[in-house]
């Protein structure tokens, strides 16, 4: 017999927009903060995100992510805890920082972070593994309540990938907007996406 699924859902809020995430760039390491609309984009998913109760918030270490949780009124409280976890930090593109898909084509054609190297960066999988220890870490709050992670998107799509036990580069499939908010939950026992990419 299967056990019984927690109790908790699982929210996704991916912070707002940066300058650098208006324009394509790959932000990991970097600072960046948000932009005015990143800062509406955050402020605007309070309404929907105060329906909820969540027995924990973590957030990456980027200010871009702490300041998101900041406006979209994820504070302790009503939060019973919020916490910064550096595992939700966004993928480390290496030599590829601040540098454009497009850009990086020009000398590799058809690169993707998905697939292809990131020189001096991470791989996915290792991006994966940071996802799973995330899952694994929330896992005693879930069965509590619902659980918010705030963080970056391609991290976060790596996220959903393995919540539904793909391997980290299936995350490729999903999209997530700068601000937008997302829900991972079950059905009867299996892991599902309740909402996916809702705009802030």
């Amino acid at each position: 017999m299967s056990p019984a699924a927690p109790a908790g859902r699982v929210v996704l809020l991916r912070h707002g927009q940066t300058a650098w995430s208006r324009d394509g760039r790959h932000t990991g390491r970097t600072d960046v903060p948000l932009t005015k609309e990143g800062e509406r984009q955050a402020e605007a998913q309070a309404a929907h995100l105060a329906e909820l109760s969540f027995a924990l918030v973590a957030t990456s270490p980027r200010r871009r992510a702490r300041h998101t949780a900041d406006l979209a009124g994820l504070v302790a409280p009503p939060v019973a805890e919020r916490v910064v976890w550096d595992d939700l930090a966004e993928w480390d593109y290496g030599d590829y920082e601040g540098i454009t898909t497009a850009t990086i084509r020009q000398t590799v054609p058809g690169w993707t972070v998905w697939g292809a190297p990131v020189p001096g960066g991470e791989r996915a999988d290792q991006v994966g593994a940071r996802a799973d220890a995330v899952l694994a870490r929330m896992r005693p709050s879930l069965e509590r309540g619902d659980v918010a992670l705030v963080g970056h998107g391609h991290m976060l799509r790596v996220l959903i990938a393995r919540w539904l036990g793909l391997p980290a580069r299936e995350g490729a499939h999903f999209i997530l907007g700068a601000g937008s908010l997302s829900m991972l939950g079950h059905e009867h026992e299996s892991r599902v996406i309740e909402l996916l990419n809702l705009p802030g």
